[in-house]
């Protein structure tokens, strides 16, 4: 059976199973490491999606700290994360078993307060009125 090749712009399966370990891996390190940084300790941080460049050595982690959605928190986390991506690179190579351990880069995820603006657009009345009267 013939593979079927990954249309142009969208990540390969490999890449999405690649994302998926880093990020369950990541998510259990971060949880259960203490951090001396002032602004990892006591954090609680969302690993929402890990997006792998195709010869995985990079990886784009999008982290938010939960409770702190402001744009200053997940500054300051993304900061605090990147100043700790060399420890949290070395962990990680013991936790996932892949032939090389990516490059770390985080990135503040901002997709949670697009949901929520979304959200509250929908909730709007005159918004509601119109999604109703199209059933």
């Amino acid at each position: 059976m013939a593979r079927r090749p990954t249309p142009p712009g969208l990540p390969s399966q490999r890449q999405l199973r690649a994302g998926e370990i880093i990020r369950h891996a990541l998510a259990e390190i971060i949880s259960r490491e203490d951090f001396r940084d002032p602004d990892l300790a006591n954090v609680i941080v969302t690993v929402g999606e890990v997006r792998c460049s195709p010869d995985l050595k990079h990886a784009n982690i999008f982290v938010t700290p939960l409770g702190d959605e402001s744009e200053e928190g997940r500054k300051r986390l993304t900061e605090a994360l990147t100043r700790a991506k060399g420890f949290l690179r070395a962990r990680l190579g013991r936790e996932i078993d892949m032939k090389f351990t990516p490059e770390l880069h985080f990135i503040a995820d901002a997709s949670y307060d697009e949901a929520t603006a979304i959200d509250r657009l929908l909730a709007d009345p005159r918004v509601r009125r119109d999604v109703d009267s199209q059933d």
